[in-house]
């Protein structure tokens, strides 16, 4: 009697469904992972030329009396 319990279990797909939307997130999660990590010191550089840039500006406003 239990390994009927255990047989019908096994052969249960209704959680089948879920599995999938459960895998195919985490690959859609990992492959923002590895595509950020190769993205992110362009990012961080790109921020940096703006704040200075940023910071500039308003040097030459102070400057200019504004």
């Amino acid at each position: 009697m239990t390994m009927t319990k255990f047989s019908a279990f096994l052969k249960d797909e209704s959680g089948a469904v879920t599995v999938d939307w459960v895998v195919l997130t985490a690959a859609i999660v990992g492959l923002g992972l590895v595509v950020f990590t190769y993205i992110q010191p362009a990012i961080s550089g790109l921020a940096d030329d703006i704040g200075k840039e940023v910071d500039k500006a308003g040097s030459k406003m102070i400057a200019a009396g504004n």
